[in-house]
C-alpha cells in the first residue's frame, strides 16, 4: 500500500520545479506555504463534512480523504520533508497502544518544559 505514497512523493517533487502555468503542484508551491496550509485545512474541512454524511455518499468520504492526503503531502514536499519519514513513522507506532504513545508524548513535552524553566 505505501508504494502508491512512494510514487506519488516523488512526482510531488519532481513538480515542485516544474512550471506553475502547466502544474498545480507547482502553482501551488510558488504561492507558499501559506496557500498550501490554507489547502490542507480545506481539506480537512471537506473531509470532515463528507464524513459526517457517509451514510448518504461514502465514495464521498474516500475521495475527500484522498485530497487531504494528497494537500498534505505537498506540505510536507514544501517543507523538504521525507514522506517516507512519515511511513516509518506510522511503522514505528504501530503495536504501541494509542494510549501509551499519547503518554508518552505528553511526558516528553512535560520534559522539556522543566528543561527551559
Amino acid at each position: 500500500m505505501s508504494d502508491i505514497i512512494k510514487r506519488l512523493a516523488a512526482t510531488l517533487e519532481d513538480r515542485k520545479t516544474s512550471d506553475p502555468a502547466t502544474s498545480y503542484v507547482a502553482s501551488l508551491h510558488a504561492k507558499g506555504l501559506n496557500k498550501i496550509l490554507e489547502k490542507v485545512g480545506e481539506e480537512a474541512t471537506e473531509t470532515i463534512i463528507a464524513a459526517k454524511d457517509a451514510d448518504l455518499d461514502p465514495i464521498a468520504v474516500i475521495k475527500e480523504t484522498a485530497d487531504l492526503w494528497f494537500h498534505s503531502l505537498v506540505m510536507l514536499s514544501h517543507l523538504n520533508l521525507d514522506a517516507g519519514d512519515l511511513l516509518r513513522e506510522l511503522e514505528d507506532r504501530f503495536g504501541t497502544s494509542g494510549i501509551d504513545e499519547k503518554n508518552a508524548r505528553q511526558s516528553s513535552v512535560t520534559r522539556e518544559q522543566k528543561l527551559e524553566e
